[in-house]
């Protein structure tokens, strides 16, 4: 999302601004937007899992949930000081976001069979404690 931001900021290539009546619209919005479009979805159970749900709907409601969190989080900043700050100094809070959110989910992805382990060991030590 970035380097499409960019882009747009430098005139490089064939993308462009979103306008409605004068109004710049923020890629925030289409983030927020796919978000609660997800969130209707799995709220309808497409492809969460039940017994009806298919592999591929599943795999499409994930990704679109992927895009809208980076169309979101990229623009973090912006939630937090209500202007938009994208190429100014505080932008660098929407890096910081997105950072920690990744960092959060590869300590889920990747830190899963430890954590499991250790849960695993500590049911040993509470067995072991019982009389």
């Amino acid at each position: 999302m970035r380097g499409i931001t960019f882009a747009i900021h430098n005139r490089i290539g064939p993308f462009h601004d979103v306008s409605m009546h004068g109004r710049h619209i923020h890629h925030l919005v289409w983030g927020i937007a796919l978000l609660l479009v997800v969130g209707y979805g799995w709220l309808l159970q497409v492809g969460a899992g039940a017994a009806r749900s298919n592999v591929w709907a599943a795999r499409t409601m994930c990704m679109a949930y992927g895009v809208g969190a980076a169309l979101t989080l990229d623009e973090f900043a912006l939630w937090l000081n209500l202007r938009d700050v994208y190429w100014e100094r505080e932008g660098r809070e929407s890096f910081e976001a997105m950072t920690l959110f990744a960092a959060i989910l590869c300590i889920g992805i990747f830190g899963h069979p430890f954590y499991r382990g250790v849960g695993r060991e500590f049911a040993v030590v509470i067995r072991r404690k019982r009389p």
